[in-house]
């Protein structure tokens, strides 16, 4: 390798590592949480949970062992980037950092090849992963960690080579679910889809994982006991499909209950706005900023996963909702959207989609990307969206510029300040469906459920409490409209 190149590579390396390169892929340092950041109590148990660096239960010899759980203690990352530019290599590589740190990890190093299709067999090529066991022995490092998915075969032919474990972006963002899911209903959807990416990914090594049959039926006793019977691994594999079986039924189970609370909603007629985007975007701290929720507000990825509603009341009075969504991120894995499609539901059937995007990350662009695809996957493309750039405290008058040329009709603020935040809930009213239906009704003093609605989501111009009920002139939506026909006058 000429001089140049291996220079060319350790700039590569150093740029990857920067103390500063998780903050940027973050979008902002740790802060100091102000008063709208409510109850920090998760985060001090999130903390006390991290990984002891050094105490390690994983054998070193990888081919003693059958099943390894996800263990992160010391890693190696590593990418290529060919169709892309290096640029947006290294930016996914400074996430993929952010993701490895979030689930517990120590980064070592990263290693990035040039080259327009990963390897079939290794995913780098042969000479580089023979560089990366080089690497891996050198640092003394555990675990190495592909920013893309690897397919079983290359996860298996890789670790051969570099004779340590390999995992793959999607595991990293499983392994960080599954601490943060909190929920009974989360805590489900993240164990289906840990299984559902587990199922053919299991390995095993030496002659135990073709065992046969078992007890008498092992040693040829009994009539029909001469079959070949289930090794161990298939076993394994029967016993992950009835557990996916049961998970599925409890989730379809949970989400009556779901649905129940946003039948209320629709009942009433409350508007409904979902916030969306970005993993780290600022979503939570927009909503406590707005509503004073009191939901976890933390500088990592994934931070939210369980949906938070509140209501919330536009500058005229009408009321509506908020829901707090879980962030997105570059190649989401297909099974966590379809895990998460009942959470994600939230945001098809909202009225607004208050699209969250960090001002302050080096490349917004496809971050909104990244998004919108999510959202076109659940349904919801069609639903009204609102792009609110947050942290907008952290960033120039330059970049607002540019950001402004991205998104003409956005809205700027900084949940932090509190910055642009009257401007923000005037558009969400002006975006709100409006009642358009003009009515002159004697509501009985037995309706009096419809004169609650008509305070709740309609503009009433008057109201007087007369013998025979209540008597209204007031906007109200159709449906409304339409219950209120045998009262009209």
């Amino acid at each position: 390798m000429a001089e140049n190149e291996i220079e060319q590579n350790d700039e590569v390396v150093q740029r990857i590592l920067k103390r500063d390169a998780r903050a940027q892929a973050l979008g902002v340092p740790d802060q100091i949480p102000n008063e709208f950041d409510g109850d920090q109590q998760d985060l001090a148990d999130r903390a006390a949970l991290q990984r002891v660096p050094g105490l390690s239960t994983q054998l070193q010899d990888i081919t003693e062992v059958e099943y390894r759980e996800l263990q992160l203690e010391k890693v190696v990352l590593i990418g290529i980037w060919g169709e892309n530019s290096q640029i947006e290599a290294e930016n996914s590589l400074h996430e993929l950092m952010a993701l490895a740190e979030t689930a517990g990890a120590q980064v070592l190093d990263g290693l990035l090849q040039r080259r327009y299709h990963p390897d079939p067999a290794t995913y780098l090529g042969k000479g580089k992963a023979q560089e990366l066991k080089d690497l891996v022995q050198a640092l003394g490092a555990d675990t190495v960690v592909a920013d893309t998915e690897l397919a079983p075969s290359q996860r298996r032919s890789l670790e051969d080579v570099v004779k340590v474990k390999v995992i793959d972006r999607t595991a990293i963002i499983l392994e960080i679910f599954a601490q943060h899911a909190k929920s009974r209903e989360g805590k489900a959807q993240v164990e289906l889809a840990q299984l559902e990416y587990l199922l053919p990914r299991l390995r095993g090594w030496g002659e135990s994982m073709s065992r046969q049959a078992g007890g008498r039926a092992a040693g040829g006793e009994g009539i029909g006991s001469r079959g070949p019977g289930e090794t161990k691994i298939e076993l394994d594999r029967r016993r992950i499909n009835t557990r996916m079986a049961k998970l599925r039924k409890q989730i379809v189970a949970m989400k009556p209950a779901r649905e129940t609370k946003r039948a209320n909603r629709n009942r009433t007629q409350i508007p409904s706005v979902a916030i969306a985007g970005y993993t780290n975007a600022g979503k939570s701290s927009l909503l406590n900023r707005l509503t004073s929720a009191g939901v976890l507000v933390q500088n990592a990825l994934f931070a939210t996963l369980d949906p938070t509603v509140r209501h919330y009341k536009t500058p005229d009075g009408r009321e509506y909702t908020l829901s707090d969504t879980v962030g997105f991120v570059r190649n989401l894995p297909h099974q966590l959207v379809e895990a998460f499609r009942s959470t994600l539901e939230e945001i098809g059937d909202s009225d607004l989609i208050l699209h969250v995007v960090d001002a302050s990350h080096p490349d917004p662009g496809s971050q909104i990307e990244t998004v919108r695809k999510v959202i076109s996957e659940v349904d919801a493309h069609d639903v009204r969206e609102i792009i609110v750039f947050n942290k907008v405290d952290l960033v120039d008058q330059t970049t607002i510029v540019a950001l402004r040329s991205l998104a003409p009709s956005s809205i700027f603020v900084s949940s932090r300040t509190g910055e642009g935040f009257d401007e923000l809930q005037k558009v969400i009213a002006e975006n709100l469906p409006r009642p358009n239906v003009f009515v002159k009704a004697l509501v009985p003093y037995n309706r009096g459920e419809l004169v609650s609605r008509m305070h709740l989501n309609s503009e009433i111009q008057k109201l007087e409490y007369k013998e025979d009920g209540t008597y209204v002139e007031a906007l109200v939506r159709e449906d409304l409209a339409a219950e209120l026909k045998p009262y009209l006058v």
